[in-house]
């Protein structure tokens, strides 16, 4: 019986029936309409469950996920889930969203072999590349992960801007608003990077502008430290 995995079956049919008791018809109802608002562009990280986090039900959210939630210009996956997002469901909010801890980013990070995936974390390397130099002034290797995590999310939100699925929505006068978030395995919690978008001519100054207040605020963090190590 463990073969046929029946436990996930199990808890298939009591998730069903425990939705259904608290909204008696939502199947009905979600079987006519798909409108969500959002499209969520995240990891593949089985501990990152976007719906949960955000607390919406089914048919609240259109989900893209893959290892260290990179956008790339020839991903034909991501775009055309982002063009039908778009297009098609005329979502009003992207979230690319990263998360602390993240396997992929790490392993860019420190140049380590995966496999496969080594061509795909390449674009995370371009991101640490990028900022290598700032990055080098971490002594910490937790905090440079940190640091990491974020600034891949701010490259990936700059990468979104620049599709021409979400150029072509701003151009014909659609709401579309790119945001940057990264979420705390450690406590559950997202957090805003500061970089929301909603037209071509804002791309750069919000980039620049997110840009220099993560590094300002780790810059602060890494001054708070020799102080807390004294205590």
């Amino acid at each position: 019986m463990s073969s046929r995995l029946q436990n996930l079956f199990d808890n298939n049919r009591a998730w069903a029936q425990s939705l259904e008791q608290r909204s008696p018809g939502f199947f009905s109802r979600l079987l006519e309409q798909q409108a969500p608002e959002y499209l969520w562009i995240g990891c593949a990280d089985s501990r990152v469950p976007a719906n949960e986090i955000v607390g919406l039900q089914p048919g609240e959210l259109f989900v893209h996920r893959n290892v260290a939630n990179v956008v790339v210009h020839s991903d034909l996956n991501c775009l055309s889930v982002m063009q039908f997002a778009v297009d098609l469901l005329r979502v009003k909010h992207i979230m690319v969203v990263g998360h602390y801890g993240c396997s992929g980013v790490k392993a860019a990070m420190n140049d380590v072999r995966v496999g496969l995936a080594d061509n795909w974390l390449r674009h995370v390397q371009d991101a640490r590349n990028k900022h290598r130099e700032w990055l080098e002034g971490f002594a910490d290797e937790a905090r440079r992960h940190n640091a990491l995590c974020e600034l891949n999310v701010l490259e990936q939100v700059l990468n979104v801007c620049q599709t021409t699925v979400v150029r072509d929505a701003w151009q014909r006068g659609q709401q579309v608003v790119v945001h940057g978030w990264v979420y705390g395995l450690h406590n559950g919690l997202l957090q805003d990077l500061r970089i929301t978008v909603n037209d071509c001519d804002a791309v750069q100054p919000r980039y620049a502008e997110a840009l220099a207040q993560l590094r300002a605020r780790h810059e602060r963090l890494r001054e708070l430290e020799p102080a807390r190590s004294q205590e």
